[in-house]
């Protein structure tokens, strides 16, 4: 008789796909499409969007520290927010109608795994908050008095505080983007931990950096755009990015 233990094979790897340099472009025009079929839904999560922004300016007018860090965190708030969006545009992949009430309650179909990432993606945030903190305090020996202006930041003397604050932000933004880029709405679609979910996400980006890096960019590039005039870009930018996300998952993992 044979006592030696057997050991249970490991769960196969979620397969991914092959993309293409012009993926991220597409997937752009989908979401813009996917927009302008529920555009209700789309304008409901952009005003969400607007008006984060807004309450953004105006707590935290008198500490451009906490508006610097907490406007960052809208890329890391951003696959959460969405949730709506990623089932609206499930709804449309199927051939069904999406739903406001059901985009709402898109979260309740895997509430434990989505609220474990969520609280990941949260904690993540407030490190980078809190870095954000040390750098100015030690940037400026103290919290420094702007008078509310941000712009006062990008004086020519405070070059190093400039680049300390970018190194940290791009070392966080870069984790964030890898470990969600495709998690949330791959936790809404199918039966996958947490853990699964984040390790394939990073997985994406590692293997194919390029495509990941021009996704990246055209994300932050967007959303920087629309925070410009008082966050009203973000009404259609954020909804927009949001069905768009939901085909980058489509297109890179494999059903």
């Amino acid at each position: 008789m044979n006592d030696t233990p057997t050991r249970e094979s490991a769960p196969p790897a979620i397969e991914l796909n092959t993309l293409r340099w012009s993926d991220p472009l597409r997937w752009l025009r989908l979401g813009a499409r996917d927009f302008a079929r529920c555009p209700g839904i789309g304008l409901f999560y952009g005003s969400c969007f607007t008006a984060m922004g807004w309450a953004l300016l105006k707590v935290f007018e008198r500490a451009p520290a906490y508006v610097l860090a907490l406007s960052a965190g809208f890329l890391l708030a951003g696959p959460v927010v969405c949730l709506g969006l990623y089932r609206a545009s499930q709804s449309l992949e199927r051939g069904e109608q999406p739903d406001l009430g059901d985009s709402l309650l898109a979260w309740d179909t895997r509430t434990g795994t989505l609220a474990i990432f969520a609280f990941v993606l949260l904690v993540l945030e407030m490190l980078w908050g809190r870095a954000a903190l040390v750098i100015f305090a030690v940037s400026f020996d103290g919290m420094p008095d702007f008078k509310g202006s941000i712009l006062a930041l990008f004086d020519p003397e405070n070059l190093g505080f400039i680049a300390a604050y970018l190194a940290i932000g791009g070392v966080f933004a870069g984790l964030i983007f890898a470990i969600s880029v495709v998690a949330m709405p791959m936790i809404l679609d199918r039966p996958v931990d947490a853990i699964s979910a984040a390790l394939t996400s990073l997985r994406l980006v590692v293997t194919q950096p390029g495509v990941m890096l021009l996704w990246g960019a055209l994300i932050t590039l967007l959303v920087v755009l629309a925070m410009l005039p008082w966050f009203a870009g973000l009404l259609v930018v954020g909804p927009v990015l949001g069905h768009a996300s939901w085909h980058a998952y489509r297109s890179a993992v494999k059903a």
